[in-house]
């Protein structure tokens, strides 16, 4: 059986990170292992799961992926784990729409039969902290509602009212509490928190959160009630992927630029028959050799845009490989550094210059949702109209200089029909980071096209 919780909130911005990462580094520091996972899309907080657990966190989302890939994914990386902690995205009941609870915190909490503990902040209230939580037992009649912890308390006795009125009218405990003063304010940048890669610069904040956490969490009583869940059983995908005579190299960008990639992907690319050779353009590294693809994940390359642009070595093999017809699959950052050039702060930096495309960063979001897309035209992924589901979330916009195929074509709440991305000569990129395991064919698909363009290199040696 699986230790399981799920730490979730009652809004975005009440410390579930926080909670999270306190958790994590007590518990590892009594020697036990933890395994993290988050709900959402979210790449950042997995980065600061890893940096704490020395595990990789993966992503729980009940959009994207069906019940059986989600159980897939926990059970695969939970079974040796004393204990998995599960961050929630949101507030509990936040997901793809407002009518119902898909891409939930509390989806993934029925799928995986995981008791959820409840961040609440309190700093404008006592007894009304109970009304709060009492809302979030009743709203569905199966909620696992198993603890709650209290957050920006004034002083220990104001967390002592809130925790008394909750367990008086609530019937279960508060089995935590943080003051306001206890830790350093979690470094934020546009996309959220500052990647964990570099978390050298939060040694001491990990140092304190464990230290906190250790005193004013009742730890033996979370184990405790993360026990409180059935076994769950192996689910056993069959894809009858004839791989034995497929073996591509696919090179992927890996660094504190481009680093944004699901788990699940790379997984899916290796069943596949891909190998996956990680490279590094912030240390002035081209594509390495004899590849048949590449992989542009987002990040932050905007962070970065003197380094990328004076590696003149990986520009020009990138836009060799795209004039070869070499599959080139680029998201959110990666589709940035294909384009012409970056504006930043009125600074012009050329690019890749694969893409005929301006990209302006601003100060305001320029787009965030989930994404049901379909291909315009044959592409990397096979025929046209193959769907995939992803997500968008980026403070950049973008203009092409001249007319392009687009990508991926999808309709929006309100119905209107959108075109994005571009498509042309195997380059496929656009500012949505696709999950494979939303369509799982298509990672074949991907590896069929890369397998053609192999035999097409090694021909013309």
């Amino acid at each position: 059986m699986q230790r399981r919780i799920i730490v979730s909130g009652t809004a975005s911005g009440v410390g579930k990170t926080t909670v999270t990462l306190g958790l994590m580094a007590a518990l590892t520091k009594q020697q036990r292992i933890v395994q993290g996972f988050k709900c959402g899309p979210d790449y950042l907080d997995p980065t600061f799961h890893l940096a704490i657990t020395n595990r990789i966190s993966h992503q729980l989302d009940s959009w994207m992926l069906s019940e059986e890939w989600i159980k897939t994914i926990f059970y695969k990386h939970s079974k040796d784990a004393d204990l998995s902690i599960i961050e929630g995205m949101m507030g509990l009941f936040d997901g793809h729409a407002a009518s119902n609870n898909v891409g939930s915190t509390y989806e993934i909490s029925q799928i995986l039969d995981a008791p959820i503990l409840l961040v609440v902040d309190i700093s404008h209230c006592a007894r009304s902290a109970a009304a709060i939580v009492r809302g979030y037992q009743l709203l569905e009649e199966d909620v696992n509602l198993a603890g709650v912890i209290l957050n920006h308390a004034g002083s220990e006795g104001h967390a002592n009212l809130c925790q008394e009125a909750i367990e008086q009218m609530c019937d279960i405990p508060v089995v935590g509490y943080l003051k306001s003063d206890d830790v350093p304010v979690l470094p934020e940048r546009h996309l959220g928190l500052v990647s964990a890669l570099e978390q050298g610069q939060h040694d001491l904040l990990i140092e304190t959160l464990a230290r906190v956490v250790a005193n004013q969490f009742d730890l033996a009583k979370i184990l405790d009630i993360a026990q409180r869940s059935t076994s769950l059983k192996e689910e056993k995908f069959i894809f009858n992927w004839p791989v034995e005579s497929r073996h591509v190299r696919i090179a992927v960008a890996y660094d504190a630029a481009f680093h944004f990639y699901y788990e699940e992907n790379f997984s899916l690319l290796k069943k596949a028959g891909a190998e996956l050779v990680l490279f590094s353009p912030l240390a002035g590294e081209s594509l390495p050799s004899e590849c048949d693809g590449v992989y542009l994940g987002g990040g932050f390359p905007e962070e970065y845009l003197e380094p990328l642009m004076k590696n003149k070595k990986l520009i020009a093999d990138i836009q060799k490989a795209s004039k070869d017809g070499m599959p080139i699959l680029a998201e959110c950052g990666g589709y940035m550094f294909l384009a012409k050039e970056i504006h930043v702060n009125g600074k012009t930096y050329p690019m890749a210059g694969v893409i005929p495309m301006e990209v302006t960063m601003q100060e305001k979001l320029a787009a965030i949702g989930y994404r049901e897309v379909a291909t315009v035209t044959e592409t990397i992924f096979g025929k046209k109209g193959t769907l995939i589901r992803g997500h968008e979330f980026h403070y950049s916009t973008s203009r092409f200089i001249e007319d392009v195929q687009p990508a991926f074509t999808y309709e929006t709440q309100n119905g209107e029909r959108h075109h994005v991305g571009f498509q042309s000569n195997e380059v496929l990129a656009s500012y949505i980071h696709l999950h494979l395991a939303s369509n799982p064919e298509m990672a074949l698909a991907w590896m069929e096209t890369c397998q053609q363009y192999q035999l097409k290199r090694e021909n013309s040696k």
